[in-house]
């Protein structure tokens, strides 16, 4: 719990910058490309959090991470700043509170459509338009493969869930059963 108020701390004050100096989509690209990054490699995290290591050389790390990312200045200096906190390692969940920040500031939601097998495009556009006429916001959809929920889809976004999926119909059927013997 600590870790994602420190996180979201850090990303608010990156956020705030970023507004002002409009790079907040730049820094939101470069924090998802370094956070995908070091849970992709944990040795670079390792090179960044490891306490054996003297900070001058988690900073020679960070510092080539930087360069890699072509980040700007400030954007450099953040980074530079989390090493020499010693909060390197909620570097992904700086980036994940990050992307927060920026859907609700562009009025986006995030959202997975679940389904038993691969759902086609058309359906994928059908599902998505209904979302954001429910939630008044735009929504992006990732697919997931679920084969235990037999047929049908389930959609979530946010806190809304729409379970139109036989496993939960049959459930429900199973419990109205039950519920008249």
């Amino acid at each position: 719990m600590r870790q994602t108020i420190l996180a979201k701390r850090y990303a608010k004050a990156l956020f705030a910058v970023g507004q002002e100096e409009d790079k907040s989509e730049a820094y939101r690209e470069a924090l998802n490309v370094l956070g995908d990054f070091l849970k992709e490699y944990p040795e670079a995290m390792d090179g960044l959090t490891n306490p054996l290591y003297p900070m001058e050389l988690r900073e020679k790390v960070m510092a080539h991470l930087i360069s890699e990312l072509q980040a700007d200045q400030f954007m450099g200096n953040f980074l530079n700043l989390v090493v020499q906190k010693k909060r390197a390692d909620i570097l992904p969940e700086i980036a994940t509170e990050f992307q927060v920040l920026v859907d609700a500031d562009q009025n986006v939601s995030r959202g997975t459509v679940i389904a038993a097998s691969k759902i086609s495009g058309e359906l994928q556009a059908k599902v998505q338009t209904t979302l954001e006429n429910i939630t008044g916001k735009k929504v992006i959809l990732t697919s997931e493969i679920d084969p235990s929920i037999i047929g049908g889809i389930v959609a979530k976004v946010g806190d809304l869930v729409m379970d139109g999926s036989i496993k939960t119909q049959l459930a429900g059927l199973n419990e109205s059963i039950k519920g008249s013997e």
